[in-house]
């Protein structure tokens, strides 16, 4: 690999000189920048950003902690960020948790390691021990979606509890009264928020909850499954289910469909994100769907805005969900 010096060496120059036309820090004759700029591209020489960040106090990378990605809402999260981020001139260091809160504590250690100019955070849970290291950090930071006990940051989430709402009124409005929910962990304060939708809903029409038809789960479609496995086999089947993902909702379509029930003849099926594949299930998903890209790229803008200058006050940013009719729901049917 190239190095400062033999690109000095072959362009006649000094290795300030060099060092000077890749940072632009002093102004450099036409000729000379022009005949540097060429041997650095025959010689194939990369600068090192690190001795850059060390000169300019900036890596122009960003951090970025998730919990999973193989869930397909954060790889659409990420799309976002990754556009608005590389307009911006920002590089992303991606780490998944896999919903470790020990593993996503040693990663953000080793993200701060590699001098991120700042992080986003959707968080897998927190601790104390977080708390400590991101409140003892002054790294410029965004959280999403979770916000992480005792640390004042930018925060950006959707209405999850409105789109449990309008999940749920949907639901009710087709006729259904008896609407099971599949919930994400408890934990979750946007699993917490669309339960809370949802009971909202039912309470608005007077409909009595079936604490027997509010089930916990996590965010997969196997999760989905076993969770809408359970709810067949009670002796009072529900005529809905609202699912606190798509995932999961695709899960408990597999089982619905193995059990002999027809979607949505049968059983009417909610989900929660729209996702891409949710309009490929069979049938196609009816959902709430989240501003995945929109929460990606704002993300990005008001953390770049964040390191430029830290002062400025902190954002909390809610962004609204929309419902996305397709032909998972049906209206209730007395004797279904």
């Amino acid at each position: 690999m190239a190095t400062m010096k033999q690109v000095a060496e072959k362009s006649g120059v000094s290795t300030t000189t060099v060092s000077h036309v890749i940072n632009n820090t002093r102004v450099v004759s036409e000729d000379v920048r022009q005949r540097v700029l060429t041997v650095i591209q025959e010689m194939r020489y990369v600068p090192s950003a690190v001795a850059r960040s060390l000169k300019n106090d900036r890596t122009n990378t960003i951090g970025m902690m998730i919990p999973n990605n193989s869930n397909p809402y954060f790889a659409e999260v990420i799309q976002g960020i990754e556009d608005a981020s590389f307009k911006l001139g920002y590089n992303i260091i991606l780490c998944n948790s896999y919903d470790d809160p020990r593993k996503q504590l040693e990663y953000i250690r080793v993200l701060m390691e590699k001098r991120i100019d700042g992080l986003i955070l959707v968080s897998s849970g927190s601790d104390s021990e977080l708390t400590r290291l991101l409140a003892d950090e002054q790294l410029p930071k965004v959280l999403v979606d979770r916000e992480v006990t005792g640390i004042a940051a930018d925060f950006i989430e959707a209405d999850h509890e409105q789109g449990g709402y309008l999940a749920t009124k949907y639901l009710l409005d087709l006729g259904h009264r008896d609407i099971a929910c599949v919930s994400g962990p408890k934990d979750l304060l946007p699993s917490r928020d669309r339960v809370t939708g949802y009971l909202r809903a039912l309470r608005e029409a007077g409909v009595n909850l079936h604490m027997s038809w509010l089930v916990h789960s996590d965010f997969t479609s196997q999760g989905g499954y076993t969770a809408t496995q359970q709810l067949l086999a009670l002796p009072n089947r529900p005529s809905a289910v609202f699912f606190g993902n798509d995932l999961m909702a695709i899960g408990g379509i597999c089982a619905a469909t193995e059990a002999g029930v027809r979607i949505p003849a049968d059983l009417t099926v909610m989900g929660y994100d729209d996702i891409a594949l949710a309009s490929f299930s069979n049938p196609p998903l009816t959902t709430i769907a989240q501003p995945k890209h929109e929460i990606g790229e704002l993300t990005a803008r008001i953390l770049v805005d964040r390191i430029m200058n830290e002062h400025l006050p902190l954002r909390r940013e809610l962004l609204q969900p929309t419902l996305i009719v397709r032909k998972s729901t049906a209206a209730f049917t007395p004797g279904t």
